[in-house]
């Protein structure tokens, strides 16, 4: 059965670090915010292993680790103590409560894991194939009996790295003409219901089983759509093809990496970096990635963030909510950030109740200066 690891710890950022420092391994990681919570879900889930922080409210590790301790179900399981303070007095007094090892904060996660696989035998997950990255070559098999798609195809992705081959019949596409595709449109209008037939040769094929296949068709055609859906087709793409919406089909069938192009890091601060046009599908990648992102920043040591609407157009509820979810962020962590935009951003912005603490700089310089150590009261 899979490992259970339960981190009891007031401060989210640790927690983020001990959740991230296992997931190399095959195990669960439980999290609580105090000894009441930690209690409780140890009661319930019966962890392999408690890392427990020594000093939280409501709860203190101290109550906590004694309580734990007179619990027949649970006064077995092994726990790691977390403690500021590395005096020989604290350390001796956290060796006194029975515990396994200790560790003092701020720790690496490489460290937390090599105690905690000291004390139980863990499995690291064997790695998979490289994730790809939306900038990465992609081959894109086209079939459609009319070659100006393809032709249009090729010009609507000719700002990414990836190759578009051409099939006007199933026949040809069949052989699959040059390097296996990573995926494949085919027009639901081919004749004979060959599109049908071709999805089903493709899924039967060991070889390319796997490849998400795409119909293309126009708006219109409604039960085309509804077949290829019920036959299992990845989606449907609709001409006129939207090619920001067929890109981002393709980045989400193929787990395309996304997030560089929106993240960055600028002197330890990280930079959320938004587009003139803030689509919904965009902020949707936004979010995707934003805590993941805020928590390997956070445990490499930056403190800051900036989100750079510079370049942004309008403000409007999609970019408030992006907003919001990063302010929120920020405050639970505790990271000092500020927003950059235009003066026009600043007052859209500032027209919706939920900006009313935002704090705004109007240059990406200007806010580096309001993060500096100078300044940093200002900032928190």
């Amino acid at each position: 059965m899979k490992r259970k690891i339960l981190t009891v710890d007031d401060s989210k950022t640790i927690r983020m670090i001990v959740a991230k420092a296992f997931k190399p391994f095959d195990c669960e990681v439980l999290e609580a915010s105090n000894g009441v919570e930690g209690l409780a879900i140890a009661g319930m889930e019966k962890p392999d292993l408690l890392i427990l922080d020594l000093t939280m409210p409501i709860m203190d590790g101290v109550e906590m680790l004694g309580r734990f301790k007179t619990n027949p179900e649970l006064k077995t399981i092994p726990v790691i103590m977390l403690t500021a303070e590395a005096g020989r007095e604290n350390v001796i007094k956290i060796a006194k409560m029975g515990v396994r090892d200790y560790l003092v904060k701020p720790f690496k996660e490489e460290v937390l894991a090599e105690r905690v696989c000291r004390i139980i035998d863990l499995k690291k997950i064997e790695n998979g194939p490289k994730t790809k990255r939306f900038d990465d070559p992609l081959q894109i098999l086209v079939v459609d009996d009319k070659p100006a798609i393809h032709e249009q195809i090729r010009l609507g992705l000719s700002e990414t790295r990836w190759t578009v081959t051409g099939c006007v019949s199933s026949e040809e596409a069949a052989v699959f003409p040059g390097a296996l595709p990573d995926i494949i449109l085919v027009s639901l209008s081919l004749p004979e219901n060959a599109a049908l037939t071709f999805f089903h040769s493709v899924k039967a094929n060991p070889r390319t089983k796997n490849i998400p296949v795409f119909g293309l068709c126009v708006k219109t055609a409604v039960d085309d759509q509804s077949r290829a859906q019920q036959s299992g087709f990845a989606g449907v793409i609709t001409k006129p093809i939207d090619y920001e919406d067929l890109k981002g089909k393709i980045s989400r069938v193929l787990s395309l990496d996304t997030s560089y192009r929106y993240f960055d890091s600028h002197d330890n601060i990280l930079v959320i970096k938004l587009p003139p046009v803030l689509t919904p599908l965009i902020a949707n990648e936004v979010s995707l990635h934003l805590r993941t992102k805020i928590s390997e920043a956070v445990d490499s040591g930056f403190e800051k963030v900036i989100m750079d609407m510079s370049q942004t157009l309008k403000a409007d509820i999609t970019l408030i909510k992006i907003g919001i979810e990063v302010s929120q962020l920020c405050q639970e962590l505790s990271l000092k950030y500020r927003m950059v935009g235009s003066n026009g951003i600043y007052n859209e912005c500032k027209n919706y109740e939920e900006t009313k603490d935002w704090r705004f700089e109007k240059s990406f310089e200007e806010a580096i200066s309001a993060l500096s150590p100078q300044t940093v009261a200002e900032a928190v």
